[in-house]
């Protein structure tokens, strides 16, 4: 196996040599440095792919002290060492991680102790939309995304900060998974919130080889001698880490209350299948693709491998699991846009904005249903459905669990 080069391989992907958001961040350097540089943070999810991205986004703006939590302990000792180890990367005073859960007991008393903060961002989430599985994947998935996002919500109320956000998805628009109908809800409980404090959210593509993605996955694969695999019809749009980071610090800082902001992707231009991704990925590590008819024959061929072998398996399928989106979309037909503030970045703007009663409505009646009556998976899905008028599910009865 070759050198890889992972960033050169995500600018190939993306058609870009330098991050989209380059010239907004250049723009809006003193504004940035005004509300970061000195500045309490705290980020929550910070050991993934976005919320680390954010992290090494905000550093070189200086804010006085950084706190990071995250359930991950060991995602969390790997943002140090990367944060520790770049040369030239500004490290504040006081940059502190903790390995503990914002929905914990826990989490409050730190709250108390070191709050309150300038800015918080939440990157703590169920992202994937194999985590549909069934009624006990679900409740905890919306407990997460939805009820536990609004407990955080609610403690910042009480200690608000000049700027809060919350990571969205595009699979929010128009939903077709439980993921993105709970991120649709997760959506209407902040802008119930940002009467009461700044609080933005961002709806943005698929991060390049972010962990625990499909392509993050390729490499995994390869690693272990495992077969390729992917789908052949599906396709999304792709951001870098490292983009994912400055979008979101854009969005936290600059954004107005109530806004969710979006990449400015072509559909023409940047929404690209999987399977072409592949391909180059195999030739940039080094073989050439061995294109395979069952994932069975790529597995019989994997096992075969050797130190010398020059073709590598790999099987695509066309997408025949629940809530698979063929496309992505950042917005509705009937949302408003603001195209002309950012060079890169759109905002939906004016978002109807429920009261906190309903949102407490809504939060006591979905926490009661669990309770009381869920018995399946459909009846749960008609349950999001009433606070989700948008979401239309796509049920095939398998899941990505039965994939490769």
């Amino acid at each position: 196996m070759k050198y890889f080069n992972l960033n050169q391989f995500i600018a190939s992907i993306t058609g870009r040599s330098e991050s989209l958001f380059k010239a907004d961040i250049e723009a809006n350097k003193a504004r940035l440095s005004q509300e970061i540089k000195g500045k309490s943070i705290l980020v929550i999810g910070g050991a993934g792919t976005i919320g680390s991205s954010f992290v090494r986004a905000v550093l070189p703006f200086e804010p006085a002290r950084l706190f990071v939590v995250d359930t991950n302990e060991n995602g969390l000792t790997e943002l140090v060492r990367d944060v520790r180890s770049t040369l030239d990367l500004y490290v504040p005073p006081v940059f502190v991680t903790y390995p503990i859960s914002f929905s914990q007991p826990v989490f409050g008393k730190f709250f108390q102790k070191e709050g309150p903060f300038d800015i918080v961002a939440n990157f703590a989430a169920h992202k994937h939309v194999r985590s549909e599985k069934d009624l006990i994947s679900i409740e905890a998935m919306v407990e997460n995304n939805v009820l536990s996002a609004r407990d955080l919500l609610e403690t910042l109320r009480a200690q608000p900060p000049a700027h809060f956000f919350c990571v969205s998805t595009d699979k929010a628009a128009n939903p077709v998974n439980v993921m993105g109908a709970s991120k649709k809800m997760m959506e209407d409980v902040i802008l119930a919130y940002a009467n009461y404090f700044p609080a933005t959210t961002a709806r943005f593509a698929n991060v390049a080889f972010s962990n625990g993605s499909l392509l993050f996955g390729f490499l995994e694969r390869l690693m272990k001698r495992q077969p390729l695999s992917c789908p052949s019809d599906v396709k999304r749009f792709f951001v870098s880490p490292e983009e994912s980071g400055q979008l979101c610090m854009l969005a936290c800082v600059l954004g107005q209350t109530g806004e969710v902001f979006f990449p400015k992707l072509d559909p023409e231009r940047d929404m690209i299948s999987f399977q072409p991704i592949a391909l180059d990925f195999i030739k940039a590590m080094g073989f050439e693709p061995d294109i395979c008819s069952s994932d069975q024959e790529a597995r019989e061929k994997a096992a075969r491998l050797t130190d010398t072998s020059t073709h590598y398996p790999v099987y695509f399928f066309e997408s025949d699991t629940s809530g698979e989106k063929s496309f992505e979309e950042f917005f509705t037909e009937e949302e408003t846009l603001e195209l002309e503030a950012f060079r890169e970045l759109g905002i939906v703007k004016n978002l109807p904005r429920k009261s906190l009663a309903d949102i407490d409505a809504m939060i006591t009646d979905v926490r009661a249903f669990f309770v009381n009556n869920a018995t399946d998976k459909a009846s749960l899905v008609d349950k999001i459905a009433e606070y989700v008028p948008t979401f239309e599910h796509i049920e095939r009865g398998k899941g990505l669990d039965a994939k490769m």
